[in-house]
This record gives structure tokens, sequence and C-alpha cells, in this order.
């Protein structure tokens, strides 16, 4: 008996996850919500899917990768999603980021806020939300730090942009939520004295639109009450966010102490600028370098866990 995957033209659901980078549990959610994708059933029951809609699944996600919605895109025809996709390609071609990061910090400097306020919506109108946090927000963010560090901007005008950004991020988190939130649940926070929370909240809304369930305590939190929420929420993942200016020493042993204090299946997470300063970090953490791989990291996870079938 041929294997599952030679039957016909037709490939299994775990191929087709492999093959775009959307998982199993989405692909059916997608299918009790929009119709689509219309799988047929091999002999043993199981969902398989003809190639014409695995090439539109994999437009799907380069256009939700470019920060499109799913419910606005998966009811287009084929050949709209290329369309789509060329105008999205062309406006990513257009778009220069050096010029708009050196606008908004002219901005920042002028005090122009609601300037800056509608430069920064406008863009996310431009960009979608995930561009807008991967390509506008967080090299703005670490621009600004950069400038402030130089002595081109106050601190008032660093927290400024800050609170800003933040109040913006909070709002569209709540857009960005699935309302189908599963595995991995994910406890987002900081260690105490780290009160950057700005990275933390870009890392929130993207794990968000990949359906996660988030659970944020905002900042400084005490190992100790990270342990306790972690058995409390029985959370999956602890995503810790680490700025430049937090010192090595006080991170890299907050680290090990909670790795020490975690059962092993939860995996830790740690980004931000001040991460890229440990030398070594204990096995069983991940530095989350690149806020593009989040996705890929999510779906890792359900891969290794086997959350759904």
């Amino acid at each position: 008996m041929k294997p599952r995957e030679e039957i016909g033209i037709a490939i299994p659901i775990s191929a087709v996850e492999r093959e775009t980078a959307i998982s199993k549990d989405t692909l059916r959610m997608w299918e009790r919500r929009y119709g689509f994708p219309g799988p047929t059933r091999d002999q043993f029951g199981d969902r398989i899917y003809p190639h014409a809609q695995v090439e539109k699944l994999r437009l799907i996600r380069r256009l939700m990768d470019k920060g499109y919605r799913p419910g606005k895109i998966i009811p287009q025809p084929y050949h709209a999603l290329l369309e789509l996709l060329s105008g999205s390609q062309l406006l990513h071609d257009n778009f220069n980021q050096s010029d708009l990061i050196t606008d908004l910090l002219r901005l920042i400097s002028e005090h122009r806020v609601s300037e800056l306020r509608s430069a920064l919506q406008s863009q996310v109108q431009n960009l979608g939300l995930r561009r807008f946090i991967l390509e506008v927000a967080a090299p703005m963010t670490r621009a600004v730090g950069d400038a402030w560090f130089r002595g081109e901007l106050a601190i008032f005008e660093e927290h400024l942009f800050t609170e800003v950004m933040q109040s913006m991020l909070r709002k569209w988190t709540g857009e960005a939520r699935s309302t189908e939130q599963r595995a991995p649940r994910i406890l987002l926070t900081t260690f105490p004295n780290e009160q950057h929370a700005l990275g933390l909240l870009m890392v929130e809304v993207l794990m968000a639109m990949e359906g996660a369930e988030c659970i944020s305590f905002g900042i400084q939190m005490p190992i100790a009450d990270i342990v306790s929420a972690v058995a409390a929420h029985q959370a999956d993942i602890v995503a810790l966010s680490f700025s430049q200016a937090y010192p090595r020493t006080r991170s890299s042993e907050g680290i090990m102490e909670l790795r020490r204090a975690l059962q092993p299946h939860i995996e830790i997470w740690v980004g931000g600028g001040g991460v890229a300063r440990i030398k070594r970090l204990p096995e069983k953490v991940m530095e989350m370098n690149d806020l593009a791989n989040i996705p890929a990291e999510i779906a890792r996870w359900r891969q290794k866990s086997d959350f759904s079938r």
C-alpha cells in the first residue's frame, strides 16, 4: 500500500502545514469559518488537499506575512491574490525606511505629537500591522535609543515616542488577537528594574497575530512571581525582554535562576538589545534575535508539541 503522501495529487494536512507554515489548527478553523480550504478525505479518513488549494494557501501565507488579515483575503480568487501580492511588493520596493525614520525622528525632536501619531497610523495602513512592526516600529525604536545615546534627543523626547508607540500598540494588540486563541500559552514580562516595555509589546502583537494566547504581566516581575504565574496559568512559554541598558550580569544570572526553577518542558524565549551582550545562554533558553522569526518559532512549538492532528 502506498504512503498517504503518494495517493493521487492531493497531499495530507501535515504536508500542507510544512509547505505553507500554516498550522493544522488554523487550516481546520478556516475550513469551518470561511469554507476554505475544502479538503477531501483519503481512505484513512484524513484530510487531503488538492494542489490548487495548496498553491492558494501559499499565496495567503505570503500576504499574511505582509500584514493582510485572513478574513479579507481568503474569500478572494487566486488571480486577485496574485494582483494583491504584486501591488504589495511594489509598495515594498518603494518603501524607503531610512527616509521615514529620519522624518519620524524630526517629528519627535520638534515635539509634533499629533503629526507623529498620524504618520505612524498611516504606515500601519500602508504596510499592514506585521510589516509595520518589523520594518518601522522595531528599527525606529532602535534609532530613537541611539539618538538619545548620542545626545540628539532628550530623555523626555525618548519617553514621548515610547508612550505614543505603546498606546498605539496596545490598541492594535486587541485588534490582532485571534478569536480562537490556542496554544502556546505565552507569559510575557520583564525582570525587576527593566522598565522598557515597548519591545515586549511588539512581540505580543506578533504572537497574537499567530493565534497564540498571550498573557502579559507588564514589566518588572520578580522571578519567584514569574514561576508562580507560570504554574497558575499553565503557561507553555515565558517571553522576556531585555533592553541594552539592563545589566548583563543581572540578566544572565536571572535567566539561569528562572531556568532552574521552571519545569524542563516550559520554554524560555528572550529578546531585545540586551540579550546580545549575554555570552552564553543556558540550555533550553532560545534567543529571539529577529522578530520576523516569531511565526516560524510558534509553528515549531506546535509541531513539537503535536498540538493537534
